[in-house]
């Protein structure tokens, strides 16, 4: 049987997030020609909690953006002949800070095709990476500038996140799956 364990619950990772939105606007020296773009799905969402908590705090508007990399994983060819392809959609990158905005880090993989999908649509000054959970287990030498929180994990364990906007409630879990 497989077993959920809770890592945070929606109080820790409210507290995560203000952590978070605060380290990004002190990495960055303030929020001019500040992006944030999410990753679909949960990304998206991530972003547009960062950018409300950024901007009340430095009375601010950041222009936030979304990415969809379906087609700029490398392993495309295994999903099938007809992949689900979200919507992308950024404001001007060109000479700004993106900070990109994930729910996981894991194998780098999915960061490895924002960024290059990032580029595709101009060319940003600096690229920060901002997670929400760092589960390590990198096949890629990518790590994140700003992170919620950092668990490590075994190859056959999977992290959820769920965001009341998407599921209806806010936590995270570790789903590990049963010994064989």
């Amino acid at each position: 049987m497989t077993a959920r364990t809770q890592l945070l619950d929606d109080r820790a990772i409210g507290r995560a997030l203000v952590r978070m939105a605060s380290e990004i606007v002190e990495r960055c020296g303030g929020t001019t020609d500040v992006v944030l773009v999410g990753i679909q799905r949960r990304g998206v969402e991530l972003a547009q909690r960062l950018k409300r908590l950024i901007d009340a705090a430095e009375k601010t508007d950041l222009p936030t953006g979304k990415l969809d990399i379906t087609l700029y994983r490398d392993d495309l060819q295994t999903i099938g002949p007809r992949p689900v392809v979200g919507e992308t959609s950024l404001p001007d990158l060109e000479g700004r800070t993106v900070v990109i905005v994930d729910d996981v880090l894991y194998t780098g993989r999915t960061v490895r095709a924002a960024l290059d999908e990032v580029t595709d649509f101009g060319r940003p000054r600096r690229v920060l990476l901002c997670v929400l959970v760092d589960r390590g287990g990198r096949e890629l030498p990518i790590q994140a500038d700003v992170i919620g929180t950092t668990v490590s994990l075994t190859a056959t364990d999977r992290v959820d996140v769920l965001l009341s906007e998407r599921d209806g409630r806010d936590v995270v879990e570790l789903v590990r799956a049963p010994a064989e």
